[in-house]
């Protein structure tokens, strides 16, 4: 059996400016090239590069700017629920500090704090911030209740401080921000102030962020088992490859009747499945029947990230479906390329891409790496140095250099759009499909003090041959989304060695940044986003059978060093 090789992956500075369909039960790869705890930890110092946290923020902020006693008028009533001062400083002092080095332009704490404070009076349109003559002014109902001095504009403290007193006083002031709660009045004013960024930028409250980070890391421990009701019993409809369960007996079709010596008749699927969680490491049995016979499997829980490679053969080619880029996406792409390296006859891959809507950037990178001998996968470029790389790849192609073909749709976006770009741009691969979604934004993750997060985009990527993927997307060299007549024509002419697609690829080839909106969209008007069609499947097949077409169809990508008209 072919061992799986995990790439190395080299981030430099840059400088600023089918056939019986049917799921495989996957083998653990033998990991060779790179030991597997190398791997691992390649991919932890690439999260730490391109990943930000709370623990980036200065260990001793300033003392706030001395602020003047309040108007009478808006001392608080003792009697009345307060906000938790200290949570709110410490939220607004960590975000500031945050957001300040990394937004993809430079804005001053003053500006982010007037942009959040504005979001009060869509809370209340009662309430409202005004600067004038050196001082911030807070009026409830067109009368000032509140004056503070303007602190310097990049005083992180400073502004924290004013922030949280304007707060505290408008909440004693409205009625209607006590009745939407302090966790309301921060969205609110996070919402407001990501309105004057880009549309990816977000905070996500405490309660949304943990079972984001769940999605991401896999979440409470639990078996790795998928639970569903048939005839009246419980079986395992799916076990989970990244899961405690995929290595034992446990199969899909049996029937559970009993978790830690607890019965399930009668139970409900919920039920059920919830016995199955508990702390990581701990131990659950779980007795399963099959054609007539009891056996009970002990394993131990532990974090299990979704599946999110699905794979089948179809003829002569193995179809590799991801669906997402999270934390083991790259690790079970090289389990299943191990696979398919022993299907026998086995002519091309296909990976489906349409309505991936991205995930971890470094998860791409290395599944391209999977696929490549060595070259650039992509770069990213932003304001703040760790934003800053060239993603370099060189460990061996795990397919020897099998055909590739991948499926786009206008779904396909941010992570998967980078998988298909380097692969497209190396000439690894040939695109199928339409207009992707361009998304090539890439955000960074800060987690505030309250367990809430940060989502701000802090670099643009650029796929290998220096075109942006931010609005303009990948386009693909064979178009399937102008009707089945137009694709029979490409097709036809890619057997006669000519690539119908060469002119729109070039020419999406060339754009550089900054972005020329109407050229942009005159490009992506060659071959309009679509949802994903049997004719993407069909004409991935009819390349792969025929490899005149394939050649042809890689033949619109131009050559690296191939001059560019506008001299990009």
């Amino acid at each position: 059996m072919k061992r799986a090789l995990f790439p190395v992956i080299i981030a430099r500075p840059v400088g600023r400016g089918g056939e019986g369909a049917g799921t495989w039960r996957r083998r653990m790869a033998t990991l060779g090239h790179i030991p597997r705890d190398t791997f691992i930890l390649l991919l932890i110092i690439a999260r730490l590069t391109t990943a930000a946290c709370a623990d980036d923020l200065p260990a001793t902020p300033r003392a706030p700017t001395p602020q003047p006693p309040l108007h009478e008028d808006s001392m608080e009533n003792p009697d009345m629920p307060g906000m938790d001062l200290a949570v709110l400083s410490s939220v607004m002092q960590a975000s500031l500090a945050f957001l300040q080095p990394r937004t993809l332009e430079s804005h001053t704490i003053h500006d982010f704090a007037l942009w959040g404070l504005n979001g009060l009076s869509a809370l209340d349109p009662s309430l409202s911030i005004d600067e004038q003559h050196g001082f911030l002014q807070l009026a409830a109902t067109q009368k000032t209740v509140l004056a503070l001095p303007v602190p310097a504009p990049d005083d992180v403290a400073g502004w924290s401080g004013a922030i949280t007193r304007i707060l505290d006083v408008a909440w004693q002031h409205s009625p209607a921000m006590r009745n939407t709660g302090q966790d309301g009045v921060l969205q609110g004013f996070f919402d407001e102030l990501f309105n004057h960024l880009d549309p990816y930028s977000r905070y996500i409250p405490p309660g949304a962020a943990v079972s984001d980070r769940s999605t991401r890391t896999g979440g409470e421990a639990t078996a790795g088992l998928t639970l569903g009701l048939d005839h009246h019993a419980i079986r395992i409809a799916a076990v989970n490859a990244n899961g405690p369960a995929w290595p034992t007996s446990l199969a899909a079709g049996q029937i559970v009747r009993a978790v830690n010596g607890r019965s399930t008749e009668s139970r409900t699927v919920d039920t059920v499945t919830s016995w199955l969680d508990g702390p990581a490491g701990s131990l659950v049995r779980i007795t399963v029947e099959a054609k007539g016979r009891q056996t009970t499997v002990t394993l131990h829980r532990a974090s299990t990230p979704p599946e999110t490679v699905f794979a089948y053969t179809s003829g002569k080619h193995v179809v590799l479906h991801i669906t997402a880029f999270s934390a083991n996406t790259a690790e079970e792409m090289s389990q299943y390329l191990d696979e398919a390296m022993n299907v026998p006859g086995i002519a091309g891959l296909i990976l489906d891409l349409r309505g991936n809507r991205g995930g971890v950037l470094q998860q791409a990178v290395t599944t391209s790496a999977l696929m490549l001998d060595h070259g650039v996968a992509a770069i990213t470029q932003g304001r703040d140095p760790q934003a800053n790389h060239v993603w370099a790849v060189q460990g061996g192609d795990m397919t020897n250099g099998l055909p590739i073909i991948v499926l786009v749709d206008g779904r396909t976006a941010s992570a998967a759009e980078i998988l298909a770009a380097a692969l497209s741009d190396q000439k690894r691969g040939v695109v199928i499909g339409s207009a992707t979604l361009g998304k090539g934004l890439v955000q960074t993750i800060g987690q505030m003090p309250n367990g809430a997060e940060l989502f701000v985009t802090w670099s643009r990527v650029l796929a290998p041959l220096g075109w942006p993927l931010q609005g303009l997307g990948v386009m693909p060299q064979v178009c399937t989304s102008r009707g089945e007549s137009e694709l029979e024509r490409q097709l036809q002419n890619l057997a006669e060695g000519t690539a119908d697609s060469t002119q729109w690829v070039v020419a999406a080839r060339q754009v550089r940044s900054p972005v020329d909106l109407s050229h942009v969209l005159a490009i992506r008007k060659a071959c309009p986003a679509a949802i994903g069609t049997d004719s993407d499947l069909d004409a991935a097949h009819s390349l792969l059978d025929n490899p005149e077409e394939y050649r042809a169809a890689l033949s619109a990508i131009p050559e690296e060093d191939a001059p560019l008209p506008n001299g990009g």
